[in-house]
């Protein structure tokens, strides 16, 4: 199936959701997420018993070898009349994606209260229909396949948890350069779809395969099969990517995302991790336990102020998520971990005591290492706030901070968000890789460095508009004698021709 077949079916499919009746693209993109876990159990089911069959070596199974267990296994199912599939998959198969653990992992914990919202059989029929002809078996494919219906997400969610653009996360993980050879871990505190965390593997694709690894696809792509990978599978399986959100529809459609992407058992996990609850229930991850965080928390997320954790309000006393979220990552990274992390441009500069303790928080006892200034329509159009990303390593210290100016990302910065030639991120990335404080030092340019002293003595103001300095070009007016003398010129050539209009109507 050619990637524009693979499309059209998800289009079609999306159109039968949408005519009947569920509009929600959050609730579409989670049913077909449930129906596509459901084939898949099928599918990871059906290759053990082949190997036990071959080997004789023992599995443990996803479905009890019974007849009723077995009846909830999607080639048994798939074939129902729209009347017998509807209560059946309701009343059966969706109580045991509870019950399910897959490779150590609990899909449980993602499934808690999981419904089907699909209350008509002749559109449960239509989906499982199409589903089972997408090509979920071609690992190169079905990755592509969910991240093209996560494209369809149209709407920001409540506590406006998504959706960062794919190319943002793509310069944030490159300014990052995770290694494999060191062992690192990387986290997302807020992980949403789980967008850093699969570009993240994309990344280590790309950077672990070899050249007889790289190769074309039917349709021009250039495609990574990450053959370099081999020898740290097990961490990359295990070890490698964690993530937390207290969304549960968010969670279940992260899961989703990193199961198609290869990761058997995501190591994604229902918490807040503002709460108090979470140091209780996560002790090992959140302190000092992560080399890479990737973020984009929610800048305007309610907040219950009394469930936050002392712990962040101790260093920074406010209500703001964002100033909360620095913090908590902050603590999260192991000594000489690094974060890029989306903040609100009110952080670089608010004023507040919350604010300022945070800058002299990040300045003063950790290494801030860059601002990348974005321009206010990168989020369009979820939203028209303007934002930076900040570059920073845990510990360390602060000399002299590059700044980036990002004018244009490569789409226009309306709604629409159309394509368009002029894009700064590339060079973005190669001046920061290349960045010498010594070199960067014209402040009329996209790139340059400011000294901490200075960031100091502006009471630790990081915007860039701050240190910035505008070239303005010096314009050239006439002497005013002549400029008088040219509107009495004007001025008589018009009263002649009102002379003659007159001439004319007598």
């Amino acid at each position: 199936m050619t990637r524009s077949e693979m499309t059209h079916k998800v289009d079609a499919l999306w159109t039968n959701f949408w005519t009947g009746g569920i509009t929600n693209p959050l609730t579409v993109i989670e049913q077909i997420s449930f129906l596509m876990f459901a084939r898949m159990l099928d599918m990871n089911e059906a290759k053990a018993e082949k190997l036990h069959s071959r080997t004789g070596k023992p599995f443990k199974r996803r479905f009890p070898d019974t007849e009723e267990g077995q009846a909830l296994r999607w080639h048994r199912f798939k074939n129902l009349s729209a009347e017998q599939m509807l209560p059946h998959i309701r009343d059966k198969v969706f109580p045991h994606f509870k019950t399910v653990s897959v490779d150590g992992a609990k899909f449980g914990e993602y499934m808690k209260d999981a419904q089907l919202m699909i209350q008509k059989g002749s559109l449960l029929v239509q989906a499982v229909n199409m589903i089972d002809e997408l090509p979920l078996d071609k690992g190169d494919t079905k990755g592509d396949l969910y991240e093209y219906l996560l494209g369809k997400l149209t709407t920001a969610g409540i506590q406006g948890q998504f959706r960062t653009p794919r190319h943002i996360i793509k310069l944030m993980v490159e300014l990052m350069d995770p290694s494999l050879e060191a062992g690192e871990t990387v986290c997302d505190p807020a992980c949403g779809t789980a967008g850093f965390l699969v570009e993240t593997m994309h990344y280590l694709q790309k950077k672990y395969s070899s050249p007889e690894g790289t190769f074309k696809g039917d349709d021009g792509s250039t495609i990574y099969s990450g053959d370099l990978m081999d020898d740290y599978r097990q961490h990359v399986q295990s070890g490698l990517l964690h993530g937390f959100d207290f969304d549960v529809t968010m969670l279940r459609i992260a899961a989703m995302n990193l199961i198609l992407h290869g990761i058997e058992a995501p190591d994604i996990h229902y918490q807040d991790t503002m709460s108090g609850s979470f140091a209780d229930r996560f002790p090992q991850q959140s302190k000092e336990a992560f080399n890479v965080i990737l973020a984009n928390p929610p800048f305007k997320g309610s907040l219950d102020y009394e469930d936050v954790d002392s712990g962040l309000l101790s260093k920074v006393k406010t209500k703001k998520t964002e100033l909360l979220f620095v913090v908590r990552i902050l603590q999260m990274l192991k000594n000489g971990g690094r974060s890029a992390t989306i903040v609100p441009d009110g952080v670089l500069f608010g004023s507040s005591k919350a604010h300022v303790a945070l800058r002299q928080m990040l300045v003063d006892h950790n290494q801030l290492e860059a601002i990348i200034s974005l321009p206010s329509g990168v989020f369009k159009p979820y939203a028209g706030v303007s934002t930076a990303i900040l570059v920073f390593t845990k510990g360390g210290e602060t000399r002299d901070v590059f700044f980036y100016d990002v004018q244009a990302d490569g789409f226009s910065l309306d709604d629409k968000r159309n394509p368009i030639d002029a894009n700064d991120l590339p060079d973005c990335l190669e001046r920061f890789k290349q960045r010498d404080p010594k070199e960067d030092t014209d402040r009329t340019a996209k790139a340059f460095f400011v000294p901490v002293d200075e960031i100091r003595e502006n009471k630790y103001d990081l915007s860039l508009n701050r240190y910035k300095e505008e070239v303005y070009e010096e314009v050239v007016y006439e002497e005013p004698q002549v400029i008088l003398g040219e509107l009495r010129e004007l001025e008589q050539e018009i009263l002649r021709e009102l002379d003659e209009l007159e001439g004319m109507l007598g």
